[in-house]
C-alpha cells in the first residue's frame, strides 16, 4: 500500500480551501472602501456601488471554485 494514496472524497477539503481566497478578497475590498469613504465622504454612493460590484465578482469566482471542487476526476 502506497503511503501517499488518497481514498475517499476530498471535495469538502477543496471546498474549505476554496473559501479562503474570496474571504480575504472581500475583506480587502470592504476595508479599502471604508478607507476611501473616510478620505472622501462625498463619493460614498459611487464607492459603495463599486464595492458591491467587486464583491459580486469575487463571490462568482468563489462559486466557480466550489463547482470545480465537485467535478469528478477519473
Amino acid at each position: 500500500m502506497n503511503v501517499a494514496e488518497v481514498t475517499g472524497n476530498i471535495a469538502p477539503l477543496a471546498f474549505g480551501i476554496a473559501t479562503i481566497g474570496p474571504a480575504l478578497g472581500v475583506g480587502i475590498v470592504v476595508g479599502k472602501t471604508v478607507e476611501s469613504v473616510a478620505r472622501q465622504p462625498e463619493l460614498q454612493g459611487r464607492l459603495t456601488g463599486l464595492m458591491f460590484l467587486g464583491i459580486a465578482f469575487i463571490e462568482a469566482l468563489a462559486f466557480i471554485a466550489i463547482a470545480v471542487a465537485f467535478i469528478p476526476f477519473p
